[in-house]
């Protein structure tokens, strides 16, 4: 297999987006596979032999003191079994650096831009470890910080190898109006920067049609769709009764989801008192979980471990997907595929989608048909109600997730979508050379 290096934010994580990783590299050989990241955590056991680590703190420190090494390795054998929450390397003065820099606005994007100079982070100790790899390409997990990819860049430049781009929100056509000339600024270099990576030969992987169509015509790509997959066992088909369901929700609950989680508790509560969602997140921001406390059929259970996660799926009745409603909540999540659209096809559970008809999971889930839909708040209390009637129509829909989940959502065939667009991108990128 082809050796590639991965330049992202975040380390393949079970319990975080990076899962992705898992549709993407399962079948490669660890030896193979590396990765560059940012993030403070140390990694867990994932499809990488060899990861290398360069955080906000150290670059910071850097400015001030020479003999700080901005870089630190990580061998596969050497990493835990699972991600640990409490590893962060942050504290005092650098605690509340990194969440500004979490907020993720165009002054902090611009800030972290002046903190990751090239010199402080582009040091003998990457080029040494870079050259022992040997990259055949680079796989840019898309940021819409300005390092990553530069740092996927460089090293393409380097080694003169193409980029594959994994394209799953819009950071560069996304935008609105604001009178901040930060807000301008960090647009304009941003897409700039962009403008570059694409112009650099390769291809790219979407996690949807809708995204990879406007990103193929606008920058003249032949990527493919690679949909996300589940490691959820499917249950078998039952129906789904009036008496005691078990509802749940799992996963990311900012972008306005958590005020839609609240409306799905509330009518829930309108058809039963007895009713109640369960909703499990690794969120720690009180404002956005507050919402629930004052509402009787919603039980926010926090953060629990993914084996907890697997368990509670197997045995919910439905399960819940969720998205806002808000202009800013749709602009960010229009293209997006939650990877809790994998995970509910696969579940054996009736699914519950609500959320604007513009958000990509919403879209996608109705075109499916095999989920109760709802895009409008009037008319919620009825569309639940949906769920509990009807017995062939459940297996109508439980069939159609078992179909989606096979054709879209295939561990097999996503590994290999991506094999081939690797494949194709290496072996155009030296055609180029050859024609030159």
């Amino acid at each position: 297999m082809r050796k590639i290096l991965i330049v992202g934010t975040v380390p393949y994580n079970k319990k975080s987006t990076s899962r992705a990783f898992e549709s993407y590299f399962s079948d490669w050989e660890r030896e193979n596979l590396a990765q560059i990241f940012s993030n403070t955590k140390t990694p867990c056991k994932g499809h990488c032999g060899t990861l290398f680590q360069i955080t906000d703190k150290r670059m910071l420190k850097r400015r001030f003191d020479k003999k700080v090494e901005t870089g630190k390795i990580f061998l596969y054998d050497d990493l835990p079994e699972e991600w640990t929450d409490t590893s962060l390397e942050v504290g005092g003065t650098f605690s509340k650096l990194y969440k500004l820099g979490r907020k993720h606005t165009p002054l902090t994007h611009l800030i972290r831009k002046f903190i990751w100079e090239k010199k402080y982070w582009q040091t003998k100790a990457l080029d040494e470890w870079l050259e022992e790899f040997k990259p055949d390409c680079v796989f840019l997990s898309f940021s819409d910080d300005f390092f990553i990819p530069q740092i996927a860049l460089y090293v393409a430049e380097k080694f003169d190898i193409p980029i594959v781009s994994s394209i799953g929100d819009d950071y560069y056509f996304n935008g609105h109006f604001s009178l901040s000339p930060f807000y301008h600024i960090y647009k304009s270099s941003y897409r700039k920067l962009i403008r570059k990576v694409f112009a650099h030969k390769g291809s790219a992987i979407y996690i949807s049609d809708k995204i990879r169509d406007k990103y193929n015509k606008e920058f003249s790509l032949n990527g493919e769709t690679v949909y996300l997959t589940s490691t959820v066992k499917r249950k078998p088909f039952t129906v789904v009764k009036k008496e005691n369901p078990v509802i749940t929700y799992f996963g990311n609950i900012r972008m306005g989801r958590n005020r839609s989680l609240n409306d799905i508790a509330t009518a829930l509560g309108e058809l039963d008192s007895a009713y109640v969602l369960q909703i499990y997140s690794n969120e720690t921001d009180e404002k956005y979980f507050n919402i629930f406390k004052g509402n009787p059929n919603a039980v926010f259970g926090g953060s629990i471990p993914y084996a907890d996660v697997q368990k509670k799926i197997a045995e919910s009745d439905i399960t819940i997907v969720v998205e806002g409603f808000e202009k800013k909540d749709i602009d960010q999540s229009r293209y997006s595929l939650s990877t809790k659209a994998a995970d509910a096809l696969a579940s054996g559970a009736a699914i519950f989608a609500y959320g604007s008809q513009e958000c990509g999971v919403i879209e996608y889930l109705q075109s499916t048909e095999a989920a109760v839909v709802c895009t409008d708040k009037s008319k919620l209390t009825e569309d639940i109600g949906k769920l509990f009637v009807n017995e062939e129509e459940q297996l109508k829909r439980y069939q159609k997730a078992q179909e989606m989940t096979e054709q879209h959502h295939n561990l097999k065939s996503s590994c290999a979508v991506v094999f081939q667009v690797i494949e194709n991108a290496i072996t155009n990128y030296k055609g180029r050379d050859n024609e030159q």
